[in-house]
């Protein structure tokens, strides 16, 4: 059995003067009053802006797509993973980008 912490008297604490002495402790600690967190945005951001991130994450899937086809050796070039790794590398992502959505309730 190893030894505990040495009593600060000479006899060690019940658990009532325990208690007293942590809230005396707490009741000593100045309280800083925490910033508020920050506003949450009143509104999601609208359908252009949101089809445009859609057009740019759907690229950077395509650039790595592209990567990995160019990394796979040659044997496995007949393989499903690489005709569907082709599959994506062929996509016309260029005329999805050019696409403006409607603006709606009257503002197209």
């Amino acid at each position: 059995m190893t030894p505990g912490r040495k009593p600060q008297g000479d006899t060690a604490m019940n658990g009532a003067e325990r208690q007293a002495r942590y809230r005396a402790r707490l009741a000593g600690r100045a309280i800083q009053p925490q910033p508020p967190p920050p506003a949450a945005p009143r509104r999601a951001p609208g359908r252009q802006k949101r089809w445009d991130a859609g057009v740019t994450m759907l690229r950077a899937v395509q650039a790595e797509c592209a990567g990995w086809l160019e990394a796979m050796p040659e044997a496995l070039r007949d393989t499903p993973t690489a005709e569907a790794l082709q599959a994506v590398i062929d996509l016309d992502l260029d005329e999805i980008a050019t696409i403006k959505l409607p603006q709606g309730y009257g503002r197209d």
